[in-house]
């Protein structure tokens, strides 16, 4: 069974266009090592600027043998030159009963 997360990402300042074509590659290359799965990812935008992705992970064990995978290792390490991954509960929108984000197609 799949897992199924939402994680996300803010974009440090003048950087967001090099987030947004992280993101575009990000979950096909999960999919290439065999750890996400084929189900589409969503990808959105908070009122803050904060850059959401929802996507599938194969399993529990994905997740885990992502932090050993040296594509994913390198894919983090660009992620995190030009973002930071903050908790869901920073983001207004959170508060609300209905958290409502700018879709985003990449």
């Amino acid at each position: 069974m799949g897992v199924m997360v939402i994680v996300a990402y803010r974009p440090r300042p003048g950087l967001e266009a090099r987030l947004l074509e992280l993101t575009r590659t990000h979950v096909q290359q999960l999919r290439d090592e065999r750890l996400a799965t084929d189900r589409p990812a969503s990808v959105m935008r908070a009122a803050d600027g904060t850059i959401l992705e929802v996507f599938e992970w194969t399993s529990k064990e994905a997740v885990a043998s992502a932090h050993t995978n040296a594509v994913v290792a390198t894919m983090w390490k660009a992620y995190g030159e030009v973002c930071d991954y903050v908790p869901l509960n920073t983001l207004a929108e959170a508060a609300g009963l209905f958290a409502s984000f700018e879709p985003i197609d990449v």
